[in-house]
């Protein structure tokens, strides 16, 4: 059913990752509700990312399921959070004409569909809202490569860095991926935010690059976004920049831990490459989880040769691992 009413509330209050795997869901929205203004509920930081879908049209400043601020009317709330019950009271204290969810019997919402806990990301919400006839195509993942310019056009890039220590690859294995890109000849940089700037020092220093290859806390989400965008190869973890990859379809190698790819990975595309040993954990724990460090720092390095091979042919001994 298509929404007419002045406003469509959706709920996101998450990071990076979590809004881009969410793009197809809102995209679906956008096409269905003409004349319908749709806000977000999202951290403020995503909010020129989360115009630049064509699907929101403002965001409202949102930090998990802490209470919101003012709205004005809602005619229709949409919850891309979670399974409730928290989220679907948040979205209820608004007053929506309707809720769109997934049925929680504790939260009182009898409708919608059942939520499956091992469900891919992107076809979750693409099901959810598909439930209340909106049209999603869980591919629809694309971004436009944004208009800033990169920091460093043309780059591979390394980010060591992760939400939890359980999806943190260890540095001395990502720096031995970031010395057999550079001795390919590519240009490598190592990204993280400001908190992680200690772990992409120690990348860059163990992998003998030069100073000017550590970007971590110097780029905002839009910078990132372009240097991503722009780049020769991305090798990372489980997180937001792997996402930014999908969305820009640039090649890239994930590593993948406690947490399958089949649960938050990218689609089955030649430029992406997954390395996943098979073994679930947990993905909040406190130290690297044993199937993460059952991936060597070779079958990384032999995996971005064949990520490069999907639009370029790189040097030969990148395809045969550091050996």
């Amino acid at each position: 059913m298509a929404v007419t009413g002045r406003r469509i509330l959706v709920l996101r209050a998450l990071g990076l990752g979590d809004l881009l795997t969410a793009v197809p869901a809102l995209r679906a929205l956008r096409r269905g509700s003409p004349g319908a203004r749709i806000t977000l509920a999202a951290p403020a930081a995503l909010g020129p990312l989360a115009r630049s879908t064509g699907a929101v049209d403002d965001v409202l400043p949102a930090d998990g399921l802490a209470p919101l601020p003012p709205t004005g009317p809602v005619d229709t709330a949409v919850n891309l959070h979670g399974s409730g019950p928290q989220s679907h009271r948040l979205l209820a204290a608004r007053r929506p004409g309707r809720l769109l969810a997934f049925a929680s019997a504790e939260a009182g919402h009898a409708a919608g569909p059942a939520w499956d806990p091992d469900e891919h990301e992107t076809a979750r919400w693409c099901r959810l809202v598909s439930a209340y006839g909106f049209d999603a195509d869980p591919g629809d993942l694309d971004l436009a490569a944004p208009e800033a310019a990169s920091p460093a056009p043309g780059a591979a890039v390394v980010h060591p860095g992760a939400a939890y220590p359980a999806r943190r690859w260890p540095a001395d294995r990502f720096a031995a991926v970031a010395a057999a890109l550079r001795d390919a000849g590519e240009r490598v940089v190592v990204t993280g935010g400001p908190g992680e700037a200690h772990l992409a020092r120690r990348v860059v220093d163990l992998a003998g690059l030069d100073d000017d290859a550590d970007l971590s806390g110097r780029t905002s989400l839009r910078e990132l976004a372009a240097l991503v965008a722009g780049a020769r190869l991305v090798v990372c973890g489980d997180t937001g920049v792997a996402h930014l990859a999908t969305a820009f379809r640039t090649p890239s190698v994930l590593l993948f831990g406690p947490t399958p790819p089949a649960r938050w990975g990218p689609p089955d595309r030649d430029e992406h490459r997954v390395l996943w040993a098979g073994r679930r954990g947990d993905p909040h724990g406190p130290e690297p989880s044993p199937g993460l460090l059952e991936i060597s720092a070779d079958q990384a390095v032999e995996a971005a040769g064949r990520a490069l091979a999907a639009t370029a042919e790189p040097a030969d001994h990148l395809l045969k691992g550091t050996r």
